[in-house]
């Protein structure tokens, strides 16, 4: 596991810390699978979590983590589970700590993301590209 990339944007510090004020949090996360070879697998977890004071734009924390997983014995819907669903769940305690230490470092209150069901995620997806007659893509 590591960090592939994380940012913090705090676009209108310092007036931003001049009140006090409860942010409306907009939190996106996707996921991205990368053939290494060799039975092996980059999956990369992205979050996004921006924070806003009314219209204003309080901070935003981007971070990609990513984990490296050899996966075998698994084939066709199984192995894409397994790369869409479990690799992420893994991923994702990792992700969560960075994402709230970010934040944390950038003078906010700590931010703990909610834990997320990447099974029900991965089925959601697999529906909407089965009825859209789409490719699968994590």
């Amino acid at each position: 596991m590591y960090v592939k990339d994380a940012s913090v944007e705090v676009p209108d510090g310092p007036a931003i810390f001049q009140t006090q004020f409860r942010p409306k949090l907009d939190v996106d996360l996707n996921t991205h699978v990368s053939d290494l070879g060799d039975d092996s697998h980059q999956v990369t977890l992205t979050v996004t979590l921006t924070a806003y004071k009314e219209e204003q734009t309080a901070y935003i924390v981007e971070v990609q983590h990513a984990g490296v997983f050899k996966v075998t014995g698994f084939e066709g819907e199984q192995h894409s589970q397994v790369l869409g669903a479990y690799c992420p769940s893994l991923v994702f305690p990792f992700t969560r700590e960075v994402v709230g230490d970010l934040v944390q470092r950038a003078g906010f209150p700590h931010f703990l993301l909610q834990p997320v069901n990447f099974d029900a995620l991965y089925l959601q997806h697999r529906q909407k590209e089965q009825q859209g007659g789409g490719q699968a893509q994590h």
